[in-house]
């Protein structure tokens, strides 16, 4: 199914919309298209190029002391599909969850203590920290701030969003 990127009035990427919620939003003159792709839909009266990027007119304001929970996913896009401990990038099926802290040792579940990791290398650290196993980590785990930040992997596969992403 085809998507279509919703920005901000200041370009600010919002989120993935259906085609046909981006042609009603388009009808209701409540968003502008950006970039649209050479094909065409046909309606009975009229045919409309395919929208890949729409503007909202208006500005929606976005709460930026959002608290976003902390999720596998959350946690795999927040590390770029990427394990944190050697660089590998099998795809987001493959990797793990790992506790920087481990449980045993009193950690928690939360942004600052697990990381994306690969198979392997979650079995090799085992209960043990980065430093004991002598595995250092790429990235220190932060909360993400950016409150589309799980739109930063799709933006990126896709060559016409790529240039929306503030990555």
């Amino acid at each position: 199914m085809q998507r279509v990127l919703v920005l901000n009035a200041s370009y600010e990427p919002l989120q993935l919309v259906p085609v046909r919620r981006a042609l009603v939003l388009l009808l209701q003159e409540k968003a502008e298209v950006v970039e649209a792709a050479q094909r065409f839909i046909s309606g009975i009266s009229r045919h409309f190029q395919l929208p890949l990027v729409i503007r909202l007119t208006r500005y929606i304001r976005i709460p930026r002391n959002l608290r976003l929970p902390c999720s596998r996913r959350g946690v795999i896009i927040r590390d770029r599909e990427t394990c944190q401990y050697c660089g590998a990038q099998p795809g987001r099926n493959y990797l793990t969850i790992d506790h920087v802290v481990p449980r045993t040792y009193g950690g928690t579940t939360d942004w600052d203590n697990v990381v994306a990791a690969c198979r392997e290398c979650n079995h090799r650290k085992g209960g043990r920290t980065p430093d004991e196993a002598n595995m250092p980590l790429l990235s220190i785990p932060r909360q993400p701030h950016y409150v589309a930040f799980a739109l930063l992997i799709e933006l990126e596969r896709h060559d016409v969003w790529r240039k929306y992403s503030y990555a």
